[in-house]
């Protein structure tokens, strides 16, 4: 039978706190680097999806055109007549778009609806981050014009 073998523990294995530290320290440059490109990729993609859902939203809008002979009016239930159909609506053959999610912007507000537009036939737009006309970068008003 072979004796069992020992091993001994010494003080010097591990991380020092000084070690530690300067891992903290480049984790904390990394991430002052990297997250506010981040935010800024992160803001001009909701602006780009809310340019994508309003020319979406505008291309259903020339079918219901196209079916009814108008613009959804806001007696027919504005943008919510390209998803459910209006009463005494005939000719209406879709829904034009699939959920009501679609007439949501990237900062969870409806897409705001004109008929008639002014910039032109029937304006689609959102204001942005801010909620508010006017703006740039993320806070600018998004539109079919």
């Amino acid at each position: 039978m072979t004796p069992l073998k020992t091993t001994t523990v010494s003080g010097d294995e591990g991380f020092t706190l000084l070690e530690l530290l300067v891992v903290l320290a480049i984790l904390g440059l990394l991430a002052a680097i990297v997250g506010p490109q981040v935010l800024k990729y992160l803001g001009s993609s909701r602006s780009q999806a809310a340019k994508v859902q309003v020319e979406n939203i505008s291309a259903a809008l020339d079918h219901f055109k196209l079916d009814m002979g108008h613009y959804p009016t806001e007696e027919e239930g504005g943008l919510q007549a390209l998803v459910t159909q209006p009463p005494d609506a005939s000719h209406w053959s879709g829904p034009y778009l699939q959920k009501s999610s679609a007439l949501i912007d990237p900062w969870r507000r409806k897409y705001l609806y004109r008929v008639p537009g002014e910039h032109s036939d029937v304006d689609v737009w959102t204001y942005g981050s801010d909620g508010v006309a006017g703006g740039a970068n993320e806070a600018r008003d998004v539109g079919n014009w």
